[in-house]
């Protein structure tokens, strides 16, 4: 039979046989292992050094190419935008670093900026919803009637876009007997703030979509809202076009909710990289484009389906209304 003394003896072997691998593991195996990780490193160390050499010379190729385009900026959008006339709305959280750069390039064009509009974080908060429905039913013209299922920002959009927005060549730069009434009643109330004079009507609307997304549970509805306001300024003048900076890795936000809309997407266009130079002259020839009755999305973005628009041919008819539908 087995004894107490050969369960002890038993015992003391597991346990000096722990003892004995770990010695062994700590000594004869740990100098390969160390060295092992050691070379991994190294050759980890070094492609990162390589890679960063390579970002930098790319940063550096296209900060050129920039500086190259932007040098020539004027030239390359010339006339483009002759007899136009361009209102700008900022989204909350427009980047403002994109005012003068997107004033410079559509004035040298030959468009005139009737004004800008921006848009504050009331417009866009739900819980005012209610009111600006209100609001939009208590200024809009008597003639305008809104389909049955029009949101409250579809409202809205329908009436700012009579205020600011005409198809009529023959109209533009001529104020519009209702706008300063329209303006007034949104401004008063905290819902946008103008400046300059967009009451006298422009034929092309650029809106600026924030500098980031909007989060949180009402980011949805957000750039929902922005999406109806730009797509009733489209219906309201011979286009409209949608431009912020998104990063080329994402596609969230405003420009990305168009992109996803079917039908906003078939009559606004969007431009997603207005921080460069040549997205800057994109976003003429996307103006452009749209008062010959196109529209398309372009940029860098993953979801772009072009860097830029096909050059509009100049015997392409001007359309009478509607022109990016």
């Amino acid at each position: 039979m087995i004894d107490f003394r050969y369960h002890l003896v038993s015992i003391v072997a597991i346990f000096l046989a722990l003892a004995i691998g770990i010695v062994l593991g700590s000594t004869v195996l740990n100098a390969p292992l160390v060295a092992s990780t050691e070379a991994v490193t190294a050759q980890l160390r070094a492609r990162n050094i390589e890679l960063q050499a390579q970002v930098s010379g790319v940063q550096s190729r296209e900060g050129a190419d920039d500086s190259f385009i932007a040098d020539r900026l004027p030239l390359l959008v010339q006339g483009a935008l002759t007899g136009e006339r361009v209102v700008i709305v900022e989204a909350p959280g427009a980047d403002s670093k994109l005012r003068d750069p997107i004033d410079h390039v559509v004035t040298a064009a030959g468009a005139v900026v009737t004004g800008r509009v921006t848009l504050t974080e009331k417009y866009l908060n739900a819980e005012h919803a209610a009111v600006l429905d209100e609001l939009a039913t208590t200024a809009k013209p008597a003639a305008m009637e809104f389909p049955l299922n029009a949101t409250p920002y579809d409202k809205a959009a329908a009436v700012l876009a009579g205020a600011l927005m005409t198809s009529d060549k023959a109209q533009a730069g001529k104020d519009e007997p209702a706008a300063a009434g329209v303006l007034g009643s949104f401004e008063s109330d905290g819902l946008l703030s103008v400046e300059g004079d967009p009451g006298k009507r422009a034929t092309l609307a650029l809106v600026v979509a924030p500098a980031t997304p909007y989060e949180g549970d009402t980011a949805d509805a957000q750039n929902s809202a922005v999406v109806a306001l730009a797509t009733g300024l489209d219906d309201g003048g011979e286009g409209a076009v949608v431009t912020g900076a998104v990063p080329t890795s994402t596609a969230a936000g405003v420009i990305a909710a168009l992109r996803a809309e079917s039908d906003a997407a078939a009559k606004v266009s969007t431009v997603d990289n207005p921080d460069m130079a040549s997205g800057q002259a994109v976003v003429v020839y996307a103006l452009r484009e749209q008062a010959a009755g196109k529209a398309g999305q372009y940029g860098l973005g993953s979801d772009a389906t072009a860097v830029e628009p096909t050059p509009v041919s100049s015997s392409t008819p001007t359309p009478t209304a509607g022109a990016g539908g």
